[in-house]
This record gives C-alpha cells, structure tokens and sequence, in this order.
C-alpha cells in the first residue's frame, strides 16, 4: 500500500440503498449482518412498537418469565435480528431482551427510509472498498446500491485504517477524531510516541521486560487483560526503544557495567542529554508544522495552507525561530540573521491570515497582535518543553543509580548483606519500574497532545459508525419463526 494511502483515512462514498418496499426489511437485516454502513437516521423521532416494549422491560422490575408454549427460549442481552418480523408481544412476554433491541434498531432505521410508490430508499455513508460486497448482498434481495454525491458542506465520516497502525490508532482517537480530509498521523504519532518512552526510560534491562510483557500480551496471558491483545505491537515498541536508550546510555538494570557507554551517561552529562532533547523536541515540532500545512491545504485549499499558524505561515516562522536561536547559541551571527528574517516573514504571514478572519479596524488588530504574541510565546514554551524527556531521563537513571549503589553496598556485609542486597535490587527495581513507566507514559502523551497534535488538528471530525446487528443463532431463529407476526 503507497504511504499516501496509509497516512490517509479509509476512503468513504456517500450511497443511497433502493429496494422495493416490501423487500424493505429484508435489506436491513443484510445491511445490519454486513455491518460496513452508517444510514442516516431520523432525529428525535418518537419510539416505535419494539423500543416502546423494550423500555417497558427495562424499566420494570426482574420478574421470572412465563412458562412458553413452545421450546424454551434464554433471555438475551445483545442485538440481534431474524430475517422474519417475529411477534413482538411474544418477545415482551419472554422478555428477550435481545431481539426486541435489534427491532428497535431495525425501526429506526427503516423511519429514515424515503418512500415512493413501491420503491424504498435510505441514504449512508459507506466504505468504498466494501461497495461490491455490500451490492451483491442488496441484489439477492431484489435491491440496488447507488453511489451518490456528497452534501455540499458536509464532510464524510472518519474511519481510519487497520494494519500494523491500528495499535497506534487509540493515540489519535484518544485526542479526537480527525477530520476526514485531514491527514491519518496514527503510525508516526505511535512511533513518535515510543522513541519519547524510550529516551525518558532508557534502561535495556527494563526495556527487555516491556518487550517480556508485549509477548504475554500477544499470546493473551494474562487472561484478563486479553482484550488489550491488539496493543502488544505499541508495548513491543516502547520496550524496543528503552532498550536502544538503554544501550546509548549504558544502562542494564541501572549503571552495573553490563553494557558500555556507547553515547553519554545520563549523570555524567546532563547539559548534553538536555540539549539533545530540546534539539529533538524542535525537529519533531517542524515536521509537526509540515503535516498541519498539509491538513491546512487539504481543508481550505493553498489560501488556507499558506496563512494559518499551524500551516506555512507557522513553519517559516518556527524555522526561523529555531535557526535565529541556534546562531544564538552558536554564537554564528549570519545564522541568526537568516533565522530572524524567516522568522519575521512568517509572522508577517500569520499576521494577515489572523487579520482577514477578523472584522477589521482597531478590534482585529487588536486580536491580531495577541494571537502573534501567543504563537511567538508558544514556539518558544513549546520548544523548551521538550526538556522533559531529558530531566524524567535523568530521574529514571538517578533512582536505578540509588538502587544499585544500595545493592552493592549490601553486599559486601556478608551471608545476611547478599540476602539484602537481593531483596533491595528486586524491590528497588521494581518500584523504580512501574514509577518510571507510569511517568515516562503519561508524560510522552502530554508531549504528543499538547506539542505536536496540536498543530496537526485545527477541527474535529466525526467518527464513521456502521450499524451492525447479527443474526440470532439459526436454531433459535427457527424457534422465532414458529412465533412470527402474519406480516
């Protein structure tokens, strides 16, 4: 698949489902059962005969069911639906809680239906690669489905893609949804996202265990946490990158000589971890202001791109910014310079887009020099918050140094100072692990949300539901058969 296609969300056509009217139910049943479309629904529509059951039911008090006539039937709690309208006061009676949910689900559905003589039609959104699967299924019920235009002003629904990036995609749908014309950031957000764990929790020891607990997570151990499976690849990376941490720094189960310093010892030099993270931290918010022009220009065309702060304008600008202070720091004043013009430019860029969505005179201006002030203030905060990865760095190697010297004091104190000393490594170690995983966790995500997705969204999209309802079990459905309604 090209890298367009997989840092884009799943392509969606606007459908509308034309079948006859008295094949009507029959087609929601096959479009619940495929559970690849959002049909439009009726807003605030007054509940029909199987809602109004089952909010009798779920309203009344748990009473046993009545003796059935026929073959027991369980009481059900999820969805489902028969091909055939069963009898919905037997449902009541029985208190199948179940189909009675499905029924109501089917009658909502069918209220947005649009009616013209004999023919019946409902409009949705639907996933373009599931089209021809979804046509064949309307044929074989006498029916049809027709792409049809989008609503002008109205943007399709937000499904992004699964694959390798889905365990990164919780990252993005956590912040929001985004929009669909947006750009899908879940694989470089997810990868993002682990080289921050692993600078802040640089140990190959505790990075081999992340990687330990990936794999338990892979073959569902332990059971409980089964439905968080799909999250191992997410786990795999944060420990594969505390490991390559690690192994720059030193690091295995804190400073033991295990592995040797292949870059910088966190304690031995700060300064260099510090500004390494600041430098690493202004890369990522460029390449985060590349992606939101791309948004920008996919949202409102090259007019939008080129003035928003989050767009062209905000990238001139930030490179500017960071060019100007590293000719600072450098001590090169030709950079600065060149840093300082692109800079200016930028602001100047800013400075008309916030102007024009104003309404002019003294008022716009006004929020024109606040809103430059803000961007000049943020590029600035923003950069620097990056140091973080290198101070929780620090903190993480500091409480494995505690914990060893400990250890290897203790063990020099004989028989009894090595049962200590073993106690402590273990304990020690252990608290330090789950502290530091908690912190380096939390605070990655803080700098993905607030630093980086913050250029990338301007807006928030709206997430692609489809409707999907199974068929109840074939020997049960039989049973409902038995009980039907004539119609």
């Amino acid at each position: 698949m090209p890298w367009s296609e997989v840092m884009t969300p799943v392509p969606m056509r606007r459908v509308a489902v034309v079948v006859p009217h008295e094949a009507l139910r029959v087609s929601l049943v096959r479009i619940a059962e495929a559970g690849c479309v959002e049909l439009d629904r009726v807003e605030e529509a007054a509940p029909g005969a199987a809602a109004q059951r089952l909010q009798r039911l779920q309203t009344r008090p748990e009473a046993p069911a009545p003796a059935p006539s026929g073959p027991a039937r369980p009481t059900r709690e999820a969805a489902a639906l028969t091909v055939l309208a069963p009898d919905l006061d037997t449902l009541e009676e029985h208190r199948d809680l179940g189909l009675l949910a499905g029924e109501a689900q089917l009658e909502e559905r069918a209220r947005g239906a649009v009616v013209r003589g004999e023919v019946a039609g409902l409009a949705g959104w639907c996933p373009a690669a599931e089209m021809p699967r979804l046509a064949r299924r309307l044929a074989a019920a006498g029916g049809a489905l027709v792409p049809l235009r989008p609503p002008p002003g109205v943007d399709p629904p937000t499904q992004l893609r699964s694959g390798p990036s889905a365990a990164f995609a919780p990252l993005v749908t956590t912040y929001g949804t985004p929009p669909y014309t947006d750009v899908d950031p879940s694989w470089p957000a997810g990868i993002t996202y682990v080289v921050m764990f692993g600078i802040m929790f640089g140990d190959a020891g505790h990075g081999a265990l992340l990687l330990l607990g990936a794999l338990a997570l892979r073959l569902g151990r332990p059971r409980r946490l089964a439905r968080y499976r799909r999250l191992w690849p997410f786990l795999a990376g944060a420990g594969a990158a505390a490991m390559l941490a690690g192994v720059a720094y030193g690091e295995f189960f804190g400073p033991t000589g295990v592995l040797p310093v292949l870059w910088l010892n966190p304690l031995a030099s700060p300064a260099r971890l510090l500004a390494a993270a600041v430098v690493f931290g202004a890369g990522l918010l460029a390449l985060a202001h590349a992606a939101g022009a791309v948004n920008r220009w996919r949202e409102g065309g090259p007019g939008k791109a080129l003035y928003a702060a989050s767009g062209g304008a905000g990238l001139v600008f930030f490179l500017g910014f960071a060019l100007g202070a590293a000719g600072l720091v450098l001590h090169r004043p030709n950079l600065a310079a060149v840093g300082a013009a692109l800079a200016a430019a930028g602001l100047a860029l800013v400075a008309v887009g916030v102007f024009r969505a104003t309404t002019g005179g003294f008022a716009g201006l006004a929020e024109t020099v606040v809103r430059l002030f803000d961007v000049v203030v943020r590029a600035g905060t923003n950069t620097l918050s990056f140091a973080r990865l290198a101070a929780f760095g620090l903190t993480h190697a500091a409480l494995a140094d505690l914990v060893w010297r400990g250890t290897t004091g203790l063990a020099g104190r004989g028989a009894a100072g090595v049962v200590g000393a073993v106690a402590l490594f273990v304990l020690g170690t252990a608290a330090s692990f789950a502290l530091e995983a908690l912190v380096a966790g939390v605070q990655a995500l803080r700098l993905e949300f607030y630093e980086i997705f913050s250029r990338l969204f301007e807006a928030e999209g709206r997430p692609f539901c489809p409707w999907h309802v199974p068929l109840a079990a074939p020997a049960e459905a039989e049973r409902k058969v038995a009980t039907c309604s004539p119609g």
